[in-house]
């Protein structure tokens, strides 16, 4: 494997078969670089090339009767419709739960299903279903409870449920930790005897295919709605966009590109997205940060209201406090960030000697932690929990990791210091006592000592093909969408171009993104730099050296004109010419 040292990533460079590419190129009449992306990335028979560009209903969604314990849920909910029994919504406080509530509502009220919805707050109910909302549920009468994103490790509210003659429901798409809640249904791609193929949807995606079954039952289609909140809670919770989501993701891009909601157009204007044809970047980057906000800072069923949409007037109140509260948490990130930045650089985090920043305060709101530690392992390459310390002696984390380092199964091997913990390898919740905190972070250190490298915690770039700049035509960006949605584990393909120079100096923007305009073989691209203010002196002294570069390609839409534009993720500077 070819790699080259750029300013701050190890680049690992594109292999070229020159014959296979040349055959992909010619079979499916698309760009170069972009055959070579689909053969770098394993796509080289007919079969894999058409079932990836070609995603169909037919071919990656399976029929939700293979879900364990589906067609079980689905005859107890219209059993309860029709008895008119009230039902209980249990939902989550992140877009995933916000979604998938409003998911349920959305399809169970058209069917005259007695339903309500209850999201816990996150400071003062915590997370999941908890033996008290069961207990105020049956004082109230409900006779079944279904969770939406939560309830795979509810086990003494399910216990609590079934003395009180409640039924319950879960939906969910964690990890069972080993065995599984007394509950009347548990639907959960992830159990081991569960026959679904597909396992990677968001709970949204659970809820989705509960209630696809329940309206095929009834021989009714689901209401449009529910197209438009699977694919935003997908896209925000960060599931794999492959086989069965990239699906329903690109069908519902192209179903809310035609049909805007009321919920739509604000999310797009708070986000300043003016783009006629929304893509999942859009909706991941500038839409549900926004309805985050809401289960992060304030009460989330504002979320289910506002993503309803029943009623005008409240969608627009609401849709300007999410504004506010998104510019508010955006603050409160930046000041976190800057405090964990200062301990790095004062060496009270010495990241030197140690492989896991782990940081914690009780001044940091538990909802916004977890956005942190994202931005950390983008900045250091380290995996990075952090936690807000409560009055009752508790750390409650969250953390990200990378994929060389499994933090699922690095918590479990730490579980008796925890209180809970719960999630996914590559992010995760708990909670332990604070005075447990040194010893944590001493076994995981220990951990990841044991199975990584010093090369596994370089920080890596995969770049995807060899572009020129004469490559990055119109038809170049019309092929890339072939590849879309792009998210995680679909990520957005990045390009080698080898030997470009500056044609004018470069621009300081904002006093962080730096702007240059390149040149080679008779082209100019402007190339833009975000959040890398110390390239502006290095491509000062740069000159006309030419210089390698590691970017996206995207269109840029502006006054009604499409022009092509490179976005800069890394540069390798050649010394000694």
């Amino acid at each position: 494997m070819h790699m080259l040292q750029g300013e701050k990533y190890f680049w690992k460079l594109p292999n070229t078969d020159h014959q296979q590419v040349l055959s992909v190129a010619s079979t499916y009449n698309i760009s170069f670089p972009i055959a070579q992306t689909l053969v770098n990335r394993g796509f080289i028979h007919k079969e894999q090339l058409d079932s990836y560009l070609f995603s169909s209903f037919e071919k990656d969604v399976h029929h939700p009767s293979l879900m364990k314990d589906a067609d079980r849920a689905v005859e107890r909910i219209i059993r309860a419709i029709e008895k008119q029994e009230k039902i209980l919504i249990f939902g989550d406080y992140d877009v995933d739960g916000i979604t998938s509530s409003s998911l349920m509502m959305t399809c169970l009220l058209p069917l005259g299903a007695h339903v309500n919805f209850f999201l816990p707050h996150r400071v003062r109910d915590g997370y999941g279903l908890s033996t008290k909302i069961v207990e105020r549920a049956a004082q109230n009468n409900y006779k079944l409870i279904i969770t939406v994103d939560n309830g795979i490790t509810a086990f003494d509210p399910a216990r609590r449920a079934k003395e009180l003659g409640i039924d319950l429901i879960i939906t969910d798409h964690h990890r069972p930790h080993g065995h599984l809640p007394e509950a009347y249904a548990v639907i959960d791609p992830h159990q081991i005897d569960c026959g679904y193929p597909y396992k990677s949807f968001a709970g949204v995606g659970v809820s989705f295919k509960i209630l696809s079954l329940l309206y095929e039952r009834k021989g009714l289609t689901l209401p449009p709605k529910a197209y438009e909140l699977l694919l935003l809670g997908t896209i925000a919770d960060v599931v794999p966009l492959t086989g069965e989501n990239r699906f329903w993701v690109r069908y519902g891009l192209n179903f809310v590109n035609k049909f805007e909601t009321t919920s739509l157009k604000i999310l797009k204007q708070n986000g300043n997205v003016t783009k006629a044809v929304l893509s999942a970047a859009d909706i991941g980057f500038a839409m549900a940060p926004q309805i985050n906000a809401l289960g992060r800072l304030e009460d989330p069923r504002q979320g289910v209201k506002f993503l309803l949409g029943l009623d005008e007037r409240e969608v627009t109140e609401v849709g300007r406090i999410l504004r506010d509260l998104n510019e508010t948490r955006k603050e409160i990130e930046r000041s976190i960030v800057a405090e964990i930045v200062r301990e790095i650089e004062q060496k009270k985090i010495d990241l030197e000697k140690e492989n896991i920043i782990l940081a914690a305060s009780n001044n940091w709101p538990p909802g916004i932690i977890g956005l942190v530690a994202s931005r950390l392992v983008g900045m250091y390459g380290k995996p990075a929990l952090l936690f807000h310390l409560n009055k009752n002696g508790l750390a409650k984390g969250s953390c990200r990791s990378i994929p060389e380092f499994n933090m699922f199964n690095a918590l479990e091997s730490c579980k008796t210091l925890l209180e809970q913990f719960g999630g996914h390898p590559m992010a995760a919740g708990l909670s332990l006592k604070i005075s447990n905190l040194p010893t944590l972070k001493e076994k995981l250190e220990e951990r990841i000592a044991a199975q990584l490298t010093p090369f596994d915690l370089k920080q890596k770039l995969v770049l995807d093909a060899t572009a020129s700049l004469g490559d990055l035509t119109k038809k170049f960006t019309t092929d890339l969408q072939l590849l879309e949605p792009f998210g995680n584990e679909n990520r957005e393909p990045l390009f080698y171009l080898k030997d470009v120079v500056q044609v004018q100096k470069p621009m300081l923007m904002k006093d962080v993104h730096v702007k240059c305009t390149i040149f080679a073989d008779g082209v100019i691209k402007p190339l833009v730099f975000f959040n890398r203010p110390a390239l502006f002196e290095k491509f000062m002294a740069q000159a006309e050296q030419s210089f390698d570069v590691a970017a996206q390609v995207s269109e840029n839409h502006w006054n009604g004109k499409i022009s092509v534009e490179l976005f800069g993720i890394d540069v390798a500077f050649k010394s000694g010419e």
